[in-house]
C-alpha cells in the first residue's frame, strides 16, 4: 500500500492504535520490538505513525508482511 492510497483516510487514530497493539504483539516472534511507536499528527487526512513519522501505509505493509512470515512458518512447520 501507498502512502498516498486513499483507504488510508478512513483510519482513525484508534484505528492505528489498534494496528500498532497488533505489530507490536506479532513483532516479538521476530524479536521486532518499537516500544515507543505510537501514532502522531495527521497531515492530510492520513494518521502518521511515529517510525519516525512514517505514513499508516508503513504500518500496514509491515502487519502484512508479518502475517505473510506467520502463515509461511506455520504452512513449513505443519509440513
Amino acid at each position: 500500500m501507498k502512502p498516498t492510497d486513499p483507504r488510508i483516510r478512513h483510519f482513525t487514530d484508534d484505528h492505528i492504535r489498534t494496528l500498532l497493539a497488533e505489530v507490536q504483539e506479532r513483532g516479538k516472534k521476530f524479536g521486532l520490538i518499537w516500544p515507543s511507536a505510537d501514532t502522531d499528527k495527521t497531515i492530510d487526512g492520513r494518521v502518521l505513525v511515529r517510525f519516525n513519522t512514517a505514513p499508516a501505509s508503513t504500518l500496514l505493509n509491515l502487519l502484512s508482511l508479518l502475517l505473510d512470515t506467520e502463515r509461511d512458518r506455520d504452512t513449513t512447520c505443519g509440513s
